[in-house]
């Protein structure tokens, strides 16, 4: 799996990263959600540059010009809730594409908070076959909730390209996700990689609850 971490270069990625772990900037819910937003349009546009494209002619008011436009279609897929904001994003910038939805959430298997688990609830997908596939979750803490998604969404076809994306991942997650897809063609794009999981399986230093952050408290 080929890995590509945008923190390793400089770009205004890393500012809007750096507002969306600040404690104080993170009381203004709006502020955050439109900082995910703006991470996916930047993320959307370098992934772009891998893609296929081909060329054709546009007519203008004096004469014709080529253009060079994606030909792979393109399917964004993202899980619920968190992953909404990143979505969006990434819609704006690839704004033909076909869309998926994963409803999936995390559950605590032990009394003590420190073995979880992740349930699918619901899928809405189109047909995938032959298609290329962008899941795009903003937090990769074990990576067993986008291998379960990717599962999940393998109900719906076999795309011809896998492409994952998450703004803040951990090393353990990345890690689970080489020995998960050891296929060269496979990307992962993260905006930057924590070193640790603490014993709740949260990213650190990561930046909290990325849901809770855009919508408010859960019960």
């Amino acid at each position: 799996m080929k890995v590509v971490d945008f923190s390793k270069s400089k770009s205004i990625i890393n500012k809007y990263v750096g507002e969306l772990r600040d404690v104080e900037l993170q009381k203004d819910r709006m502020r955050f959600r439109q900082n995910i937003v703006r991470i996916g349009y930047c993320m959307a546009y370098e992934i772009s540059k891998s893609l296929e494209y081909r060329t054709e002619t546009v007519k203008t008011p004096l004469d014709v010009a080529a253009v060079d436009i994606p030909s792979e279609n393109i399917v964004l897929a993202t899980v619920f809730r968190a992953g909404l904001p990143l979505h969006q994003g990434f819609l704006e910038i690839f704004d033909e594409a076909e869309n998926a939805f994963v409803s999936a959430y995390r559950y605590y298997e032990d009394r003590d908070a420190t073995k979880i688990g992740i349930k699918i609830e619901y899928i809405a997908s189109p047909e995938l076959t032959g298609k290329t596939l962008i899941i795009a979750d903003p937090m990769l803490a074990t990576g067993g909730s986008m291998e379960l998604a990717y599962k999940a969404l393998l109900t719906k076809g076999t795309p011809k390209r896998l492409i994952m994306a998450s703004v803040i991942a951990s090393r353990e997650g990345v890690e689970y996700l080489e020995k998960a897809f050891p296929d060269n063609d496979i990307s992962l794009y993260c905006c930057c990689i924590d070193p640790l999981l603490n014993e709740h399986k949260y990213i650190v230093p990561g930046l909290g609850d990325a849901g809770d952050l855009m919508y408010g408290d859960k019960l």
